[in-house]
C-alpha cells in the first residue's frame, strides 16, 4: 500500500472521530523517518485516546502494520509509526506546546484533496 492511500486512511479515520485541525505534512524530500506526517489534536486525552483507537481499527482494517504506538497511556500526545507515515494525535495545549507544524516547515503541507 502507498503511504499515500495510508495517509487517506488515517485522515478519514481521524476526520470520522471529529478531531481538530487535521495537517498533512510531506516529509520525504528532506527527511528519512518517512513520507508523511498527519497531525490532529482532540479537546479532551479521552477524545486523544479515541482518535488513536479509530486508527488503529481503520489502519488494522486495511492490513497496515504499525511499527510503534508511543504515548497512549498519557493521552497528550499519542505517536503512531506506520512505516512510511508518521501520526501525531495531540491534545490542544500539547499541540501549542509543541508546534511541529513549525518544526517541520520545511516540508510541503498538503491538502487531502492532493493525494
Amino acid at each position: 500500500m502507498s503511504s499515500k492511500e495510508m495517509v487517506k486512511i488515517a485522515y478519514k479515520a481521524l476526520d470520522d472521530k471529529k478531531a481538530n485541525e487535521i495537517k498533512i505534512i510531506y516529509i520525504g524530500d528532506i527527511s528519512s523517518i518517512g513520507d508523511y506526517l498527519v497531525i490532529a489534536d482532540g479537546s479532551n486525552n479521552n477524545h486523544v485516546q479515541a482518535l488513536c483507537d479509530n486508527v488503529d481499527e481503520f489502519m488494522h482494517k486495511e492490513g497496515c502494520k504499525i511499527k510503534s504506538k508511543e504515548g497512549y497511556s498519557n493521552g497528550g500526545w499519542i505517536l503512531l509509526d506506520y512505516y512510511d507515515i508518521i501520526v501525531h494525535i495531540f491534545s490542544e495545549e500539547e499541540r501549542s506546546f509543541y508546534d511541529l507544524e513549525h518544526i517541520w516547515r520545511d516540508g510541503r503541507f498538503v491538502a487531502i484533496g492532493e493525494l
